[in-house]
C-alpha cells in the first residue's frame, strides 16, 4: 500500500469528525481542489482505510442516560459460548477482549443504573462460563477532537 500524506490525514480527520461533510465543503475548509478530495475519499475506501460512513447517535436523546463498563473474567474453554450470549444482551454496545485483570470489557448503554446493573449481574454474570463480573458506572464522557498524523 502507497503511503498517505497529510492531505490524506486532513481528509481522515475531518471525516472522524463529521462525516456528513459535502465534499465541496471539505475541499474548501482544506484548501485543495475539488476532484482532489473526491479522489483522495475514493482512494481511501478502496485501501480500506476507510471501512464505512456511519452516524453517532446520541443515545440520551432517546432515553438512554446511564452508561456503564462491565469488566468478564471467562472460562477460556467456553470464550465463544459466552461472547455468543453477550452480544445478545440489550443495551451491549461494544464488546472487546483484553489483557490485564479482566478478559472482556463490555460497554452497555440503559435507561437507569439499576436496568445496567441487572444487566451485568442478572443476565451477562449467570451465563454459563462467565466466572466473574464487575460494573463499573458511567459519571461522565467526553469525546477529544482526533487529529490524524502520519505515522513513520
Amino acid at each position: 500500500m502507497a503511503k498517505l500524506d497529510e492531505i490524506d490525514m486532513k481528509i481522515l480527520s475531518a471525516l472522524y469528525s463529521d462525516a456528513s461533510v459535502s465534499v465541496p465543503d471539505l475541499s474548501r475548509r482544506l484548501n485543495v481542489n475539488l476532484s482532489v478530495a473526491y479522489s483522495r475519499i475514493k482512494r481511501l475506501q478502496k485501501r480500506g482505510v476507510i471501512e464505512r460512513f456511519t452516524i453517532l447517535v446520541n443515545e440520551e436523546n432517546l432515553g438512554m442516560r446511564a452508561g456503564a463498563l462491565a469488566g468478564l473474567n471467562i472460562d477460556p474453554k467456553q470464550r465463544e459460548s459466552v461472547l455468543d450470549e453477550v452480544v445478545k444482551v440489550d443495551g451491549v454496545r461494544l464488546i472487546r477482549e483484553v489483557t490485564g485483570r479482566f478478559d472482556v470489557l463490555v460497554n452497555l448503554k440503559g435507561q437507569s443504573l439499576d436496568e445496567l446493573h441487572r444487566a451485568v449481574y442478572d443476565v451477562i454474570g449467570k451465563i454459563p462460563g462467565v466466572i466473574h463480573s464487575e460494573i463499573f458506572m458511567e459519571v461522565s464522557r467526553r469525546y477529544p477532537p482526533v487529529q490524524f498524523r502520519l505515522v513513520d
